[in-house]
Protein backbone atom coordinates (compact mmCIF):
# COMPACT_ATOMS: atom_id res chain seq x y z
CA UNK A 1 0.00 0.00 0.00
CA UNK A 2 1.27 3.55 -0.53
CA UNK A 3 0.63 6.87 1.23
CA UNK A 4 1.74 10.05 0.48
CA UNK A 5 5.02 11.54 3.20
CA UNK A 6 4.62 15.15 4.29
CA UNK A 7 6.70 17.16 6.57
CA UNK A 8 5.38 19.34 9.91
CA UNK A 9 5.20 22.19 7.46
CA UNK A 10 2.41 20.32 5.53
CA UNK A 11 4.73 19.86 2.64
CA UNK A 12 4.65 16.94 0.10
CA UNK A 13 7.72 14.69 0.89
CA UNK A 14 7.21 11.82 -1.81
CA UNK A 15 5.49 8.20 -1.37
CA UNK A 16 6.02 5.58 1.06
CA UNK A 17 5.33 1.84 0.73
CA UNK A 18 4.31 0.00 3.01
CA UNK A 19 4.43 -3.68 3.61
CA UNK A 20 0.72 -5.28 3.72
CA UNK A 21 1.99 -7.74 6.11
CA UNK A 22 2.27 -4.97 8.62
CA UNK A 23 0.10 -2.34 7.76
CA UNK A 24 -2.46 -4.69 5.71
CA UNK A 25 -3.74 -7.24 8.15
CA UNK A 26 -7.22 -8.27 8.75
CA UNK A 27 -8.65 -6.52 11.65
CA UNK A 28 -8.92 -9.19 15.04
CA UNK A 29 -10.85 -7.03 17.40
CA UNK A 30 -10.47 -10.59 19.71
CA UNK A 31 -6.80 -10.20 19.22
CA UNK A 32 -6.69 -6.40 20.47
CA UNK A 33 -8.88 -7.38 23.19
CA UNK A 34 -6.34 -10.00 24.37
CA UNK A 35 -3.62 -7.97 24.07
CA UNK A 36 -4.66 -4.55 25.97
CA UNK A 37 -5.81 -6.55 28.94
CA UNK A 38 -2.25 -7.75 28.99
CA UNK A 39 -1.15 -4.63 28.88
CA UNK A 40 -3.11 -3.26 31.43
CA UNK A 41 -2.70 -6.38 33.71
CA UNK A 42 0.66 -6.07 33.70
CA UNK A 43 1.02 -2.63 34.42
CA UNK A 44 -1.11 -3.10 37.93
CA UNK A 45 0.77 -2.45 41.21
CA UNK A 46 -1.20 -5.02 42.90
CA UNK A 47 -0.31 -3.43 46.25
CA UNK A 48 -3.83 -3.91 47.62
CA UNK A 49 -4.18 -5.13 50.90
CA UNK A 50 -6.70 -6.03 53.64
CA UNK A 51 -5.90 -7.38 56.90
CA UNK A 52 -6.27 -10.98 57.75
CA UNK A 53 -7.22 -12.45 61.48
CA UNK A 54 -4.15 -13.08 62.84
CA UNK A 55 -3.04 -9.57 61.69
CA UNK A 56 -5.74 -7.51 63.67
CA UNK A 57 -4.72 -5.82 66.76
CA UNK A 58 -7.22 -6.46 69.61
CA UNK A 59 -7.71 -9.42 71.92
CA UNK A 60 -7.84 -13.45 72.16
CA UNK A 61 -10.21 -13.14 74.95
CA UNK A 62 -13.71 -14.55 74.11
CA UNK A 63 -16.13 -11.29 74.12
CA UNK A 64 -18.42 -13.07 76.56
CA UNK A 65 -19.56 -16.89 77.89
CA UNK A 66 -20.83 -19.46 75.12
CA UNK A 67 -23.72 -20.25 76.91
CA UNK A 68 -26.82 -18.40 78.54
CA UNK A 69 -26.98 -15.17 76.98
CA UNK A 70 -29.26 -15.70 74.50
CA UNK A 71 -26.80 -14.03 71.81
CA UNK A 72 -24.73 -15.93 69.23
CA UNK A 73 -21.90 -17.72 70.30
CA UNK A 74 -18.69 -15.72 69.33
CA UNK A 75 -14.58 -16.19 69.91
CA UNK A 76 -12.96 -12.95 69.41
CA UNK A 77 -13.99 -9.28 68.39
CA UNK A 78 -11.31 -9.99 65.46
CA UNK A 79 -13.99 -11.79 63.47
CA UNK A 80 -15.23 -10.21 60.48
CA UNK A 81 -18.43 -9.68 61.48
CA UNK A 82 -17.28 -7.13 64.40
CA UNK A 83 -16.92 -3.40 63.38
CA UNK A 84 -12.67 -3.07 63.27
CA UNK A 85 -12.41 -6.97 62.54
CA UNK A 86 -10.75 -8.98 59.52
CA UNK A 87 -11.42 -9.60 56.11
CA UNK A 88 -11.86 -12.89 54.86
CA UNK A 89 -10.30 -13.90 51.83
CA UNK A 90 -9.41 -10.06 51.54
CA UNK A 91 -6.91 -9.03 48.74
CA UNK A 92 -3.30 -9.66 49.35
CA UNK A 93 -0.44 -8.44 47.29
CA UNK A 94 0.40 -9.69 44.15
CA UNK A 95 1.22 -9.46 40.60
CA UNK A 96 -1.42 -9.52 38.26
CA UNK A 97 0.35 -10.09 35.19
CA UNK A 98 -0.19 -13.09 32.99
CA UNK A 99 1.19 -15.00 30.30
CA UNK A 100 0.58 -14.07 26.29
CA UNK A 101 2.65 -15.54 23.32
CA UNK A 102 4.88 -13.53 21.75
CA UNK A 103 2.82 -14.58 18.19
CA UNK A 104 0.16 -13.22 19.87
CA UNK A 105 1.44 -10.13 20.91
CA UNK A 106 3.49 -9.20 17.32
CA UNK A 107 -0.23 -10.14 15.92
CA UNK A 108 -1.56 -7.73 17.62
CA UNK A 109 0.83 -4.67 17.08
CA UNK A 110 0.50 -5.52 13.12
CA UNK A 111 -3.59 -5.28 13.73
CA UNK A 112 -3.15 -1.65 15.53
CA UNK A 113 -1.21 -0.57 12.59
CA UNK A 114 -3.83 -1.73 10.29
CA UNK A 115 -6.34 -0.38 11.63
CA UNK A 116 -5.09 3.26 11.61
CA UNK A 117 -4.18 2.63 8.05
CA UNK A 118 -7.45 1.02 6.98
CA UNK A 119 -9.46 3.65 8.90
CA UNK A 120 -7.51 6.81 7.36
CA UNK A 121 -6.10 7.72 10.32
CA UNK A 122 -2.34 6.66 9.59
CA UNK A 123 -0.12 9.49 8.93
CA UNK A 124 4.03 9.49 7.71
CA UNK A 125 6.02 11.99 8.31
CA UNK A 126 9.64 12.87 6.68
CA UNK A 127 11.20 13.46 9.73
CA UNK A 128 10.19 15.14 12.97
CA UNK A 129 13.03 18.21 13.00
CA UNK A 130 12.05 21.19 14.55
CA UNK A 131 14.65 24.06 14.88
CA UNK A 132 13.73 25.17 17.69
CA UNK A 133 12.02 23.80 21.31
CA UNK A 134 9.14 25.59 21.08
CA UNK A 135 6.12 24.07 22.67
CA UNK A 136 3.44 26.74 20.79
CA UNK A 137 4.66 26.90 17.56
CA UNK A 138 4.68 22.77 17.47
CA UNK A 139 1.07 23.29 18.95
CA UNK A 140 -0.37 25.38 15.99
CA UNK A 141 1.21 23.50 13.60
CA UNK A 142 -0.48 20.05 14.85
CA UNK A 143 -3.96 22.12 15.41
CA UNK A 144 -3.78 23.64 11.42
CA UNK A 145 -3.74 20.10 10.23
CA UNK A 146 -6.18 18.84 12.62
CA UNK A 147 -4.08 16.67 14.64
CA UNK A 148 -5.10 17.19 18.40
CA UNK A 149 -5.38 13.67 19.51
CA UNK A 150 -2.24 11.81 18.29
CA UNK A 151 0.85 9.57 18.74
CA UNK A 152 3.81 10.26 17.21
CA UNK A 153 6.25 7.43 16.58
CA UNK A 154 9.99 8.76 15.75
CA UNK A 155 12.81 6.05 14.85
CA UNK A 156 15.23 4.21 17.68
CA UNK A 157 15.48 7.85 19.10
CA UNK A 158 12.78 10.69 19.31
CA UNK A 159 14.19 13.95 17.64
CA UNK A 160 15.03 16.19 20.80
CA UNK A 161 13.39 19.34 19.94
CA UNK A 162 10.53 17.36 19.22
CA UNK A 163 10.13 15.69 22.07
CA UNK A 164 10.87 18.65 24.62
CA UNK A 165 7.82 20.97 22.33
CA UNK A 166 5.56 18.11 22.78
CA UNK A 167 6.30 17.52 26.41
CA UNK A 168 3.76 19.52 27.55
CA UNK A 169 0.89 18.80 24.94
CA UNK A 170 -1.16 16.55 27.05
CA UNK A 171 -3.03 14.94 23.79
CA UNK A 172 0.20 14.03 22.42
CA UNK A 173 2.00 11.18 23.15
CA UNK A 174 5.46 10.67 21.90
CA UNK A 175 7.63 6.96 21.35
CA UNK A 176 10.19 5.86 19.84
CA UNK A 177 10.07 2.64 17.53
CA UNK A 178 11.21 0.02 20.09
CA UNK A 179 8.32 1.79 22.44
CA UNK A 180 5.44 1.05 19.30
CA UNK A 181 2.93 -0.85 21.54
CA UNK A 182 -0.79 -1.55 20.43
CA UNK A 183 -2.74 0.15 24.11
CA UNK A 184 -1.02 3.91 23.19
CA UNK A 185 -2.41 3.38 19.38
CA UNK A 186 -5.23 2.71 20.20
CA UNK A 187 -5.94 4.88 22.85
CA UNK A 188 -4.77 8.12 20.22
CA UNK A 189 -7.78 9.01 17.62
CA UNK A 190 -4.18 9.37 14.87
CA UNK A 191 -0.95 7.55 14.23
CA UNK A 192 2.28 9.27 12.72
CA UNK A 193 5.09 7.72 11.85
CA UNK A 194 8.16 8.80 10.30
CA UNK A 195 10.10 7.25 7.51
CA UNK A 196 12.35 5.68 9.82
CA UNK A 197 9.65 4.52 12.43
CA UNK A 198 8.20 2.49 9.35
CA UNK A 199 11.18 1.59 8.43
CA UNK A 200 11.82 0.00 11.94
CA UNK A 201 8.44 -1.21 12.82
CA UNK A 202 8.53 -3.65 9.38
CA UNK A 203 12.03 -4.64 10.17
CA UNK A 204 10.68 -5.73 13.66
CA UNK A 205 7.30 -7.43 12.79
CA UNK A 206 8.17 -9.04 9.33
Amino acid sequence: MKLDVTNLENAPAGEIELADAVFGVPLRADILHRMVRWQLAKRRQGTHKAKGVSEISGTTKKPYKQKGTGRARQGSLRSPQFRGGAAIFGPVPRSHAHDLPKKVRKLALKVALSSKAADGKLIVLDSLDLAEAKTRPLAKKLADRGWLDVLVIDGDDVQANFARASRNLPTVDVLPQTGANVYDILRRDRLILTRSAVQGLEARLK
